[in-house]
């Protein structure tokens, strides 16, 4: 367990790779919120948990198997684990920011992951519309630009 990495996980790296290519910028392990939130967007009002589905039980994956020795140990491991998670996600909430749980298993595919964390981002958001502006019509000749260099 000692091995078992606190901060800047891989997962926690590729969603923060992820969020910087959608143009996002953000703040990491925030120490005055509840639980320590790994990516906080203050803009938009939002944290963002990466949780590993072993550690935090991710229902219904494959990977939270939970181990066939010592279940006196870990079965109340989990379960605090799972409590505190709530806790803090309601503490948060109670703060005014919105919350949103990443799991391990969802960087298998991330171009959904991509859509899903734009989608929310942005729904969290009272600054940005949710439906794309409509771009300008950039390629068009519209005659009234010079392109000789008198004035």
């Amino acid at each position: 367990m000692q091995r078992v990495r606190l901060r800047n996980t891989a997962p926690e790296r590729a969603v923060r790779s992820i969020l910087h290519r959608l143009g996002f910028r953000f703040r990491l392990h925030a120490r005055k919120l509840p639980g320590k939130p790994d990516i906080v967007l203050p803009k938009y009002n939002t944290v963002i948990f990466v949780h590993g589905c072993f550690w935090h039980r991710h229902v219904g994956c494959p990977r939270a198997s939970t181990p066939a020795s010592r279940q006196e140990y870990w079965l109340p491991k989990f379960q605090r684990t799972v409590q505190r998670d709530k806790e803090n996600r309601q503490k948060i909430r109670g703060l005014g920011w919105n919350v949103i749980t990443v799991w391990e298993c969802e960087l298998k595919k991330p171009e959904s992951l991509t859509d899903k964390l734009e989608t929310l981002i942005r729904h969290a958001s009272p600054h940005f519309p949710v439906t794309p502006l409509p771009l300008a019509k950039a390629a068009e000749k519209s005659g009234k630009y010079r392109t000789d260099k008198k004035g």
